[in-house]
């Protein structure tokens, strides 16, 4: 056993010798893309394979004509199973996937575990395949970031290659699930927010063309959404484009408001697993029993928004409710499901599910394009408009609300469809709900909690260095402390011994209590008679400026800037001191890291 690892070992180390002889960075950087683009594309093959077949299990001999009992039970067992094989096996939080991917991102060393590039697919795949109301887009993205963030620690590349890395990864399953590589691209530089440089561009087209075209070998030509234009889009549209773009912005910050406040519910009883299943599992379970559209990812109630040409058609969406036959109540059925589908997907991952709101956007999206143009269509408001068109661009609107990505939403939505010729109103829509929400919220549903604990990088080179500096790193901790009994005359002892200006002064448990400014004390130190008369308590300064371990760095420079110290103490949660942060070395730090990310 101990030889094979011997072996092992030393095979990694020839390949890594090899390649450092004979292949460039930029090439073997090009070589991994590849390899993590074919990875990613079959992460998301087997993962929408497991779903598939986890479904037509379950439901194959569902009733299409009435509300089905057993809507009630699969979404309960699948977030308990899912929850279990967490607790039990990954042992580890995989919730929030993307999020995790811009914080490994944020926090500088772009390492994610490698149990990653698995647990995320076979959880997300349960919580689904028994109905579980999210989707599988951000665990496959995690899984793929997570390949890349692997083969780039196996071959000991650097933090900003590592970084690249994990990029590829992201825009590897993005198009190798929707088979859309330049929303694949668009993806990584929008929300993970990877700076766009020739160094960047080609590592991370040719993991979104590689995922591609090996999920065109996996599953042929289909697209994910089919979608025939029947009526082409005309200019007088314009002005119900930029109404539903402000409608999708609307709706993104419904979405994004009320997920925000179900998970502070469900965070609320995190020591509580059983509460919370039972807590997610009625209401996933209810929702779903009233409200069949929102089992699963619901790609296939958007299907029948995307082809529907008459009023049978579109009232298929009925099937398997206690709506069935009521066509009458098609609108209702449609505002009750988007207004729903945040609690069913908050239910899902609350409860002990795993998935993300990738999915959830498009389908809230395409459920409130349709809701729109049926309204617009009903009250005869200017031009007919076209539900199912609108449809489709309420789904970029929305997704593009929800994510600040309105390239994203464009090319995706372009992609996935074929739907190139609506490429206008697409813009429009995606632009106008974008700018809608960002009058709410500042970032979008993955960013907005780093962004709260200042741990986000942006493309502000400033701010992004800021962010990616660690506090931890640069902070002294080879110090003298005294104690507020010490007599002046061994203090002056010490200050012989000390190489700084300055001396904490600590009570017993560490705590800070002030410190000696040895140019304050200059008038005192050199007079032997008060060596017996004064202590350290008497001639140390209180009340000054101090650093948290968790403060970002911004904080620290904004503190140098306003007290024009040379050194700032760190202090733990209960005020003990845990080192000095020296000015020069925090702006020499700097200075190297935005010439590092200015050189490419």
């Amino acid at each position: 056993m101990e030889a094979s690892v011997e072996r092992k070992l030393s095979w990694t180390e020839k390949l890594i010798n090899w390649r450092n002889q004979y292949v460039s960075d930029k090439q073997f950087t090009l070589i991994l893309a590849f390899f993590i683009g074919l990875f990613a594309s079959v992460a998301a093959f087997v993962l929408h394979w497991i779903i598939r077949e986890i479904q037509l299990l379950l439901t194959a001999g569902f009733n299409i004509t009435s509300a089905n009992w057993l809507y009630l039970v699969f979404p309960v067992i699948g977030i308990f199973l899912t929850s279990v094989f967490v607790r039990r096996v990954v042992r580890d939080d995989i919730s929030h996937g993307i999020t995790r991917i811009l914080y490994a991102i944020s926090s500088k060393q772009s390492r994610l575990k490698k149990h990653n590039c698995w647990s995320s697919v076979i959880a997300s795949a349960i919580t689904i395949g028994f109905g579980g109301s999210v989707g599988a887009e951000a665990p496959i993205v995690l899984t793929g970031s997570a390949i890349g963030s692997t083969l780039g620690q196996i071959f000991h590349v650097d933090n900003k290659r590592l970084m690249l890395l994990v990029g590829c990864g992201a825009a590897g399953a993005i198009a190798g699930i929707f088979k859309a590589p330049i929303a694949g691209l668009v993806f990584t530089l929008e929300v993970l927010m990877v700076d766009l440089t020739m160094a960047s561009l080609l590592p991370i087209l040719t993991a979104s063309v590689t995922a591609t075209c090996f999920t065109y070998l996996f599953v042929g030509t289909d697209s994910l959404f089919s979608f025939h234009l029947d009526d082409v889009w005309k200019v007088e549209r314009v002005p119900a484009c930029i109404l539903l773009g402000l409608f999708c912005g609307l709706v993104s910050w419904y979405f994004i408001r009320m997920m925000t406040a179900c998970e502070n519910v469900f965070a609320r009883m995190k020591d509580r697993p059983y509460a919370k299943l039972l807590l997610g599992g009625l209401m996933l379970s209810s929702l779903i029993f009233f409200f069949p559209s929102l089992y699963g990812e619901g790609y296939s109630a958007l299907n029948i928004l995307l082809n529907g040409k008459t009023e049978a058609d579109w009232n298929m969406i009925l099937n398997n409710s206690m709506f069935y036959g009521h066509g009458d109540m098609l609108i209702f059925y449609i505002a009750l499901v988007l207004l729903t589908k945040v609690f069913a997907t908050s239910a899902t991952n609350g409860g002990g599910g795993c998935g993300g709101t990738f999915a959830p956007s498009l389908f809230i999206g395409g459920f409130a394009g349709f809701l729109f143009s049926r309204l617009w269509n009903m009250n005869q408001i200017g031009v007919y408009i076209p539900e199912k068109n609108f449809a489709l661009l309420g789904m970029g609107g929305v997704m593009a609300g929800v994510m600040h990505a309105p390239l994203t939403g464009i090319f995706l939505i372009a992609e996935i469809t074929g739907g190139y010729q609506l490429l206008i109103p697409l813009i429009i829509v995606a632009v106008s709900s974008v700018i809608t929400i960002s009058l709410f919220e500042p970032h979008s549903i993955y960013a907005m909690r780093l962004a709260k604990e200042g741990k986000l990088i942006t493309h502000h080179t400033d701010h992004s260095v800021l962010t990616l500096m660690n506090l931890n790193s640069v902070i002294e901790r080879d110090y003298i402390s005294v104690s507020p009994e010490m007599p002046l005359g061994k203090l002056v002892h010490v200050i012989s011994q000390s190489q700084n200006n300055f001396i904490p002064v600590l009570d017993e448990a560490g705590t800070l209590l002030g410190e000696i400014d040895i140019t304050e004390i200059r008038h005192v130190i050199f007079r032997t008679e008060l060596y017996q008369k004064f202590q350290v308590s008497q001639v140390m300064t209180q009340g000054m400026e101090t650093l948290g371990m968790n403060d970002p760095m911004e904080e620290a420079m904004r503190m140098f800037e306003e007290t024009n110290a040379d050194f700032l103490p760190v202090v733990d949660v209960k005020n003990r001191l845990v080192g000095y942060i020296p000015r020069t070395r925090i702006y020499s730090m700097y200075r190297n890291m935005v010439a590092d990310m200015s050189a490419e």
